[in-house]
């Protein structure tokens, strides 16, 4: 915080100062070291590099960027830095990576964090520090629930709308039996029990769950045992993302499983994962998204501007970066300060209408981001017009039926 001593002495000799004055870019002392810094913790090389990494830090700094167009010489401040670490997937990297973001590098808010193990970690380490922790990542509902906390809030989706979405939807459409394939912590059980509750919930059954190795690139073992199971499986439910669900995938079409009458149903996927493949690889696919770049013009137009910047169209991460930075900062603009206890009194029960949602409400009883989602279907090749052009919405989950009620065992 600034030193009043020092102000008042210089106030004293007749220099005033602005930062002393008060008013935008200084903020009378309401701004933590004079600035506002904003921490993407991410996974940089791993298997979610592609879906998070360092496009999720071009899209908070499109945030920022259009934070300041916004209010000009009427923000806040006017410094805000965008910093980044990497914390390759491991809880134990993740928590010692955020404590230096916070104590070393001064951050007042910690973004992205994919790997739910890594996202919990962070968690733990936001309720000792007393600073903002905003998970877009991490799909584990534990963050809204038995780990929950006063300082973080759950971005974007979670396993509970995921099978909510595919679980529920391919089993009513007459994929009665699965066979789930999900990887070995915290984000894969916590998907492997939220598909089997909605499975069950439709109607349908789990014939077998086998936890496989993170990350992994052979999963011959289990894809070669799923058409000999007994009762048979009509769908292979795989829980992994980002670059396992892509060897997952290729290994499945080399086995032909698709032919052996054994149909695909992703838990989690992402644009990125169909452009690596190519669209027929995975053509007919059903999966749960919770933002698509070509969903409405409204999209489309921030995906443009991202596309300029990186080359790339944004997947549902990277947009749920940019609101989460955003609306972070219009927390700290409505209360006219960084303090962390403050910015959650805004955050709570807001409304989000930006370019990732326009029917969010951040919920004040567990920090959950609710919004509507899209339950979607990958073309293919003859379908697709122009590049990225992957995904057929073929409905929409309403916000209030799309995430699950919140949970008791939370208390903030």
């Amino acid at each position: 915080m600034r030193d009043l001593g020092r102000c008042a002495a210089l106030a004293t000799a007749g220099a005033l100062l602005a930062g002393c004055a008060g008013g935008p870019g200084g903020g009378g002392g309401k701004i933590s070291d004079d600035k506002i810094v904003l921490s993407v913790l991410t996974d940089q090389s791993g298997v979610y590099a592609d879906l998070s990494g360092k496009n999720a830090v071009e899209a908070v700094k499109m945030a920022v960027a259009d934070f300041k167009a916004k209010y000009g010489d009427k923000a806040v401040t006017d410094k805000i830095e965008v910093i980044s670490a990497d914390h390759q997937n491991k809880p134990e990297v993740a928590n010692s990576k955020a404590q230096e973001l916070y104590d070393r590098k001064q951050a007042d808010l910690i973004l992205d964090v994919p790997t739910s193990s890594a996202a919990l970690a962070v968690a733990t380490v936001a309720k000792n520090k007393k600073k903002l922790f905003i998970d877009v990542g991490a799909a584990t509902t534990e963050l809204e629930g038995k780990q929950c906390n006063k300082y973080t809030f759950h971005y974007g989706y979670n396993s509970y709308m995921l099978a909510h979405g595919t679980g529920t939807g391919v089993t009513k459409d007459g994929g009665k039996n699965w066979y789930i394939v999900y990887p070995d912590y915290a984000f894969g059980q916590d998907m492997q029990k939220t598909f089997t509750t909605a499975i069950k919930g439709a109607g349908g059954s789990v014939v077998k769950s086998d936890p496989t190795p993170f990350p992994n690139d052979n999963f011959s073992t289990f894809l070669l045992k799923a058409p000999g199971l007994k009762p048979k499986p009509q769908v292979l439910g795989a829980m992994q993302a980002g670059g396992d669900l892509v060897n997952l995938v290729k290994q499945y079409n080399e086995y032909k499983l698709r032919d052996k009458g054994v149909k695909l149903a992703a838990g989690l996927m992402f644009i990125t994962d169909i452009h690596s493949l190519g669209s027929d690889a995975l053509a007919g696919t059903r999966f749960t998204d919770f933002w698509y770049w070509n969903a409405n013009q409204s999209n489309r137009a921030w995906a443009d501007k991202f596309k300029a910047k990186t080359g790339a169209r944004p997947t549902a991460v990277q947009a749920a970066d940019y609101s989460a930075a955003l609306q972070y900062l219009e927390a700290v603009q409505r209360g006219g300060t960084d303090k962390s206890d403050d910015v959650v009194k805004q955050l709570e029960g807001a409304k989000v209408n930006d370019a990732f949602t326009s029917t969010g409400t951040i919920r004040a009883e567990d920090h959950l981001l609710t919004h509507d989602a899209y339950v979607a279907e990958v073309k293919p090749s003859s379908e697709v017009k122009e590049p990225w052009d992957y995904e057929k919405i073929l409905s929409t989950i309403p916000a209030a039926e799309a995430f699950q009620q919140p949970d008791p065992s939370c208390s903030l």
